[in-house]
C-alpha cells in the first residue's frame, strides 16, 4: 500500500492516519485496562494496537528552603530494583492533577506546600499507554507524618538540586518523571536568571 502521502501545509485531522475499525476488550485490572484496536491505517490497509488504557498520575518536584529535592526510594517490581524517584501516584477517576498532587505529597512525604506551579505534562509511553503524568513543583514546604498506603514501603531520601541535576545527567535516575521534572526545573532556573541579566542590562 505504500507510505501515507501528506502534502506539506495541509491540516489533516486523525482519521487521516487511522481510523478504529473494530475494538476488543482483553483485561480490566485494578490499575490499568488492556483492549486490542483493529485500525484502518491513512495508506488503506488494516492493523492491530494493543492499548493499555491508564487514569494517569501526578509527579511532585518539593523543593525544601535550602534549596534540596525530596525524593522517594521504592522497590519497582517491572525492573526488581529499588528506585529513586519523585513523590508520585495514579488519578483517582475524576479528580483533578493539582488535588493528587498535593494528595500525594502529603501521604508520601508528610509535606504541605504554599506554593505549587504546574511544570507540563508527561506521556512516558507514546506507543501503546494512554497513561499521561502531571507535574508540579512545590515550595514553601512544611512538615507533618507521613500517611502511606498500606501496600507502600518508601524511604525518603533530600538531594541538593544541583546534585539531582547531575545525577540525572549522569544517567543515576532512570524514571522518565523524575528526569523530565528535574530538567524542566533546571531550565525554568537558567531561563529566569538570563531573564535577570537581561533586564539588568
Amino acid at each position: 500500500m505504500g507510505e501515507i502521502k501528506m502534502e506539506q501545509g495541509q491540516d489533516y485531522s486523525v482519521k487521516d492516519w487511522e481510523k478504529i475499525v473494530d475494538s476488543e476488550r482483553i483485561f480490566d485490572g485494578r490499575v490499568v485496562r488492556l483492549r486490542r484496536d483493529r485500525v484502518l491505517l491513512g495508506n488503506g490497509s488494516y492493523t492491530y494496537r494493543e492499548i493499555i488504557e491508564h487514569n494517569g498520575g501526578v509527579c511532585v518536584l518539593p523543593i525544601t528552603d535550602d534549596d534540596e529535592i525530596i525524593l522517594v526510594r521504592q522497590y519497582r517490581s517491572p525492573f526488581n530494583t529499588v528506585l529513586t524517584e519523585l513523590p508520585a501516584g495514579k488519578l483517582e477517576k475524576g479528580e483533578e492533577p493539582i488535588e493528587c498532587g498535593i494528595r500525594e505529597l502529603k501521604e508520601e512525604v508528610g509535606a504541605t506546600a504554599s506554593e505549587i506551579k504546574y511544570l507540563g505534562r508527561l506521556y512516558p509511553t507514546v506507543a501503546y499507554d494512554t497513561e499521561v503524568i502531571y507535574m508540579y513543583m512545590a515550595t514553601g514546604l512544611s512538615f507533618e507524618s507521613q500517611h502511606l498506603d498500606e501496600d507502600e514501603l518508601v524511604e525518603i531520601i533530600k538531594l541538593p538540586f544541583d546534585e539531582a541535576v547531575e545525577m540525572v545527567l549522569n544517567d543515576e535516575l532512570p524514571d522518565s518523571k523524575t528526569q523530565l521534572a528535574i530538567l524542566k526545573a533546571a531550565a525554568l532556573r537558567g531561563w529566569a536568571e538570563s531573564e535577570r541579566e537581561l533586564e539588568s542590562i
